[in-house]
């Protein structure tokens, strides 16, 4: 299996992700610079958290426009899985993969601590080692997390259950206290419509080892391995 991380100038996630897919595929991952304009052959695409560009202009916004991501964009469109973790989700976002949009949060403030997450769709490929409803704790590091959706678009990821993952405490309830962005309906991740591309604030490669306090992001890793092998 072949899994490749695309690496942007800012980003700071990556060699943990890599780290994180390593110990689930027992096997490197390939890391893929920016500029590169072509896609080693691969079974999973990685766009990892950090600050690409320094997030000017809008977090994700020259991101998007790198070389590499027309083949990422190619390539999810024809079905390969996916996997957009903070500043990856606003990458994805701005580059059409996913609904939406992740604006400043709602504090003005940047928040980083521990959250709770209801698992709300555990039939995918990225998510079927959870359970419906479980929730699991992963840790947020952002300050443009707060998603954003109209009524419109908020309606079609419902319908078509696109909401992966949701904030909430400890027994699965989302409340306002438990947001900690100001994201609309709670929401931390989202899928595609068709379920192969997953963006989320939270960042699971932080808790792929017992060392580093949970292993509740390894659940996710081994479970896409898993699944893709």
């Amino acid at each position: 299996m072949h899994v490749s991380v695309i690496v942007f100038p800012g980003s700071n996630c990556d060699r943990d992700v890599k780290v994180a897919i390593e110990k689930s595929m027992g096997s490197e991952p390939e890391m893929v610079w920016h500029g590169s304009n072509s896609l080693p052959k691969t079974d999973l695409i990685i766009l990892p958290g950090g600050f690409s560009y320094g997030d000017y202009l809008r977090s994700g916004a020259m991101a998007a426009h790198s070389p590499i991501m027309r083949e990422v964009i190619t390539a999810a469109n024809s079905g390969l899985p996916v996997l957009a973790i903070c500043n990856g989700f606003q990458i994805a976002i701005e580059a059409g993969l996913l609904p939406g949009a992740l604006i400043r949060n709602s504090s003005l403030k940047f928040v980083c601590r521990n959250v709770f997450l209801k698992v709300e769709n555990n039939k995918t490929i990225h998510t079927n080692m959870f359970n419906n409803n479980q929730v699991v704790r992963m840790p947020i590091a952002h300050q443009d997390g707060n998603f954003f959706i109209d009524e419109d678009g908020l309606n079609d990821i419902r319908e078509n259950d696109q909401i992966a993952f949701s904030y909430s405490d400890q027994k699965g309830t989302a409340k306002t206290n438990n947001n900690p962005n100001g994201s609309i309906m709670n929401i931390a991740g989202i899928f595609n419509k068709e379920k192969n591309v997953l963006g989320m604030m939270p960042h699971p490669e932080r808790v792929a080892d017992p060392l580093l306090g949970g292993t509740d992001g390894k659940t996710m890793f081994d479970g896409l391995i898993a699944t893709l092998n």
